[in-house]
């Protein structure tokens, strides 16, 4: 199958975070497995990872050119991974790509974050008897769940994001497939390459974005939140509504310019809002000193901080609530109100404080990946 993500983007660990990127020089499969197993539980709900065989590590990145494997050496793991799979409890395929990369193959296996979670495997997976055991991530590492992690492992079970949830209401026929295709170019995927000539439901499927048995298989909410034109359809309210207080909605309430209803999917608006926003609200004022030629520059606002912002509240915002992302411009500030607010592992004292916010769970940790891939997050 071929990777949803560009192979360079991995390797310079570029759109993906770090400590969801292991590199193996060569084949170990009990090592490799305790990875797949911290990926697949997904601890952090920050999406699952992604294993790069054949692959040097050197100061935390891949040294180049890479080391690689041989074709029958990429066979026989291939084969073996068919055996290792069923080791894990419960019932998880992983899935592999073998790629070129500076002219030698390598294997990368992509490992999503499952939806059956926790997930064991065994502690040797070349063993003909082992004990199965539980894997996470910490930082940049895989270690053995005990304890009070092992509890918190423990207690994912049942809990699916909402943007990996299978919906029954989804049909295929609501997911545009040019959508599909020009994010897969704009990505630079090799989906894109034979796209024309299958079946969407595949394309689909090779991207993780399907879910259930094979006689009742599901699309997953993310797809419509990124690839329908009107995800409104299925999360009502699905919206962006920008409101203009040109003397302040306190002092002159009866006096505003409402934005025309900002919809689509979510790249699209998150695109349509900066786009307004740079339109008519981000101003510059030019300055001429006198000492010397070049101008001095300055604006009220920096689209940077914008553009960070908005990304931010539709990547987060709770699609099950049915009220839109809410931007005001006022004439000192800007509001930017996305429900349901923090997620609640977040304290009030760390908001006030302003330091270091850290959420304990994404709530669209998918959608959050795609948006990454897009360099909108």
């Amino acid at each position: 199958m071929a990777l949803p993500i560009n192979i360079e983007d991995l390797l310079n660990k570029r759109k993906v975070e770090s400590n969801r990127i292991e590199f193996k020089t060569g084949w170990n499969p009990d090592k490799i497995y305790h990875t797949v197993c911290a990926f697949a539980t997904d601890l952090e709900n920050t999406g699952g990872g992604y294993i790069l065989v054949g692959v040097e590590e050197e100061n935390g990145v891949a040294k180049r050119p890479v080391k690689g494997l041989n074709e029958k050496e990429i066979d026989d793991i291939l084969k073996d991974m068919v055996g290792y799979d069923a080791k894990i409890e419960p019932a998880y395929m992983t899935k592999a790509s073998p790629e070129i990369v500076d002219g030698k193959p390598i294997l990368v296996i992509w490992v999503p974050s499952g939806l059956n979670r926790p997930y064991s495997v065994m502690e040797s997976v070349v063993a003909k008897k082992s004990t199965p055991k539980f894997y996470v991530r910490s930082k940049s590492s895989t270690i053995e769940a005990k304890g009070e992690i092992l509890d918190q492992v423990r207690a994912l079970a049942n809990r699916v994001p909402f943007d990996e949830r299978g919906n029954e209401v989804i049909k295929i026929d609501d997911i545009s497939g040019v959508l599909v295709y020009d994010h897969l170019k704009t990505v630079k995927s090799k989906l894109a390459e034979n796209f024309i000539s299958r079946p969407l439901i595949e394309i689909l499927d090779e991207m993780d974005l399907l879910t259930g048995p094979q006689e009742n298989r599901l699309i997953k909410n993310v797809a419509a939140m990124m690839f329908c034109e009107h995800p409104e359809k299925f999360f009502p309210v699905t919206q962006v509504d920008i409101v203009i207080f040109p003397e302040g909605s306190i002092e002159n309430p009866d006096l505003m310019i409402e934005a025309p209803r900002i919809t689509g999917p979510v790249p699209k608006m998150i695109k349509d809002a900066l786009s307004y926003l740079r339109t008519n609200v981000i101003k510059k004022k030019i300055a001429k000193p006198s000492d010397r030629e070049e101008s001095d520059k300055t604006f009220n606002y920096p689209y940077q901080a914008f553009e960070e912002c908005i990304s931010n509240a539709l990547y987060h915002r709770d699609y099950q609530e049915r009220e839109p992302v809410e931007i005001t411009v006022e004439p000192t500030h800007v509001d930017i109100l996305s429900y349901a607010g923090p997620d609640r592992s977040i304290s009030s004292d760390a908001i006030k404080a302003a330091k270091k916010l850290k959420a304990r769970r994404y709530r669209n940790r998918r959608l959050g990946d795609f948006l990454k891939e897009l360099n909108l997050t």
